[in-house]
């Protein structure tokens, strides 16, 4: 596994996934040495069956074989596949001034111009990627399940992993959903003074939203949809999925709706099912 990307991306926490599973694993190697380390591995009484590697621009000049080598594993026989992690600039800018780090083609000091020379060195590299996450809107924690129910999940499990994703449309919609549900139409219960600083977590919300109408007649044709989709997806190949549930601000409707959907699917068993609630944690503004 090659795992490349944006400076600041998530590469540690991507490669940190595989060495939990039981991967070999080396940071930063120049793509030269990828060769020399199957050869290493290929050798008689090496216990190496599985192995992770890192390269991305950190290497400067060294960085820029890489597609060269990967061309020579593919003559060579030697399995391989590469992982390109990426996300949005202002995402980029806000990872670097939270670590105080120096980008490392930010010769002048500015993150901006390095992540616009990293996004030229990089676009080839993206073009032969295998896998590409955009790491925009996930936590390391979230990054590294994500990476794990992409590349792991169907060799360890075998059942498609779903996730039910909350989120708010003025926080901008989820990059990693598969599918997008808007339920907007429904009542708002951030309108009601004594709703509004609780969450769709709370009885007295989830209650409003339940009896709320238009919201059976939602899940009628919602349920239907999904038991067609899902199995469609999973008889296809497909590891992971993400189905986003969005409403205004991610606190309420949205939350209520995620946590009924993964409930149900998680007592039929048929999927390994997760729920996460991307902004209720962010305070509600006045209406």
């Amino acid at each position: 596994m090659v795992i490349t990307g944006f400076s600041g991306a998530g590469k540690s926490q991507a490669m940190a996934c595989f060495e939990d599973a039981g991967y070999f694993c080396v940071d930063n190697l120049p793509p030269e040495m990828i060769g020399q380390l199957a050869d290493l591995f290929a050798h008689e009484g090496s216990k190496v069956e599985q192995a992770a590697v890192v390269c991305d621009p950190r290497g400067g000049e060294y960085f820029e074989p890489l597609l060269e080598v990967l061309d020579g594993l593919d003559q060579r026989g030697v399995q391989h596949r590469l992982l390109f992690l990426e996300a949005s600039e202002p995402v980029l800018i806000d990872r670097y001034k939270e670590t105080r780090r120096r980008h490392p083609l930010a010769a002048g000091g500015q993150v901006s111009a390095g992540i616009r020379a990293e996004r030229e060195l990089l676009a080839p590299v993206r073009e032969r990627a295998d896998i590409t996450i955009d790491t925009s809107d996930l936590s390391a924690s979230r990054l590294r399940k994500v990476v794990a129910d992409k590349m792991l999940a169907r060799a360890n499990v075998g059942k498609l992993a779903v996730t039910v994703m909350s989120y708010g449309f003025k926080h901008g919609t989820p990059r990693d959903a598969d599918l997008n549900f808007d339920v907007r139409f429904l009542p708002n219960p951030h309108y009601e003074s004594d709703l509004r600083p609780l969450t769709g977590q709370d009885d007295k919300v989830r209650a409003y939203g339940e009896n709320s109408s238009g919201l059976g007649e939602f899940y009628d044709r919602l349920f239907p949809l999904l038991d067609y989709l899902l199995p469609q997806y999973e008889s296809e190949g497909k590891a992971h999925l993400t189905i986003g549930i969005g409403c205004t601000g991610g606190r309420h409707r949205s939350v209520v709706i995620g946590e009924h959907l993964s409930r149900i699917y998680e007592e039929r068993g048929e999927y390994l099912v997760d729920v996460v609630h991307r902004d209720v944690a962010k305070p509600p503004r006045r209406p």
